[in-house]
């Protein structure tokens, strides 16, 4: 067992080796005139510098929005598999996002938790995951215990350590993670040209839902609820709801928080008493479970948002950094028009 492990460790070195994954020598991370075509080509994530000979080959993604920053930007076919949980918004039949496609291309490698092994068994060159979003020093799957093993890693930028206390995520705005990751993503993979369309129909999309957002300075107040019921867990300025509900025209009443996703306590809820409560629909708790919660806390009985049963749903995959942000801050913002005209 030993002796094959040690086998298949060796391919994936090779296989990285293929795909010319290092870490960049250039201080100002450009490159030669005089290498010619695309490649090489270096690129920053999280801090790090990493030079690509080629583009990846066999990618394996983590979680549910991360793979389909892959689909939007037409990768399956660079990609060994994905790792998610059996969210139903991660295959759902709307037809809301062109991304399902991809669920059907690529192979679902697991539902459970993503591990070396299953890596080197995809024989993966690279892995696309984030802090706490598959990567985390505590089970030990970092990217350094996978360049040990001969495979590459790229961090989700919303997942980035920000180095005030060694555990806070979040290095930038949220939707600038997403673009940032699409643009980055677009040099590594070669399809530049793709990832400044998609860049530049977000944006749009975003500014077409600002525009339908009031003028008179008049923003509902908006807490996240992500579960939980001694404590929540909800979104601080560097998780993507936060600027989900500021460009939907809501006013984030966790901004403060200098983290992606945290815990809080309840007197914070209560004292900053939200307009509305906007749900996280994921895993075996269903959102009407979680609203039920809510509208039966005791503590929360004279919370604006309880008391006049304004409670909007959005899905998980909405929620985290994912191509679908921007329609659900078009979603979002329609809501809250509404909040505003009652």
């Amino acid at each position: 067992m030993r002796t094959a492990r040690t086998v298949t460790a060796l391919l994936a070195a090779l296989t990285l080796t293929g795909c010319g994954a290092k870490v960049s020598d250039a201080p100002d991370g450009k490159q030669s005139e005089a290498a010619g075509g695309h490649y090489p080509v270096t690129v920053e994530n999280c801090g790090v510098r990493t030079t690509y000979d080629k583009a990846p080959q066999r990618v394996v993604t983590n979680d549910v929005g991360i793979a389909e920053i892959m689909f939007a930007l037409g990768l399956e076919d660079r990609m060994a598999g994905y790792v998610a949980p059996d969210y139903r918004s991660s295959r759902d039949d709307k037809g809301e996002a062109p991304w399902k496609s991809g669920y059907g291309k690529v192979k679902w490698l697991s539902k459970k938790e993503i591990n070396k092994e299953l890596v080197l068994d995809a024989k993966a060159d690279l892995v696309f995951a984030g802090w706490n979003y598959g990567f985390g020093e505590g089970n030990g799957f970092t990217p350094e215990a996978l360049k040990k093993l001969g495979v590459g890693s790229y961090v989700l930028t919303e997942s980035c350590h920000n180095g005030t206390t060694g555990k806070a995520r979040g290095v930038m705005p949220p939707l600038e993670a997403l673009y940032t990751d699409l643009e980055t993503l677009g040099k590594v993979f070669d399809v530049e040209d793709r990832a400044a369309k998609l860049v530049e129909g977000f944006k749009k999309r975003v500014a077409d839902a600002q525009a339908q957002v009031p003028e008179d300075g008049r923003a509902p107040r908006v807490f996240l609820y992500d579960d939980g019921k001694d404590k929540p867990l909800t979104a601080g300025a560097f998780a993507g709801p936060h600027d989900i509900i500021t460009k939907a025209g809501g006013d984030h009443v966790m901004k403060d928080l200098k983290d992606s996703w945290v815990t809080v306590g309840w007197e914070t809820v209560v004292d900053r008493d939200p307009e509305v409560i906007v749900i996280n629909n994921y895993g075996d708790v269903s959102a009407e479970e979680k609203k039920k919660f809510l509208m039966s806390y005791p503590p929360l009985a004279n919370v604006s948002a309880v008391k006049n049963d304004r409670v909007f749903v959005l899905d998980y995959v909405d929620l985290v950094e994912s191509p679908r942000n921007p329609a659900a801050i078009a979603a979002l913002a329609a809501y809250l028009k509404g909040v505003r005209e009652r």
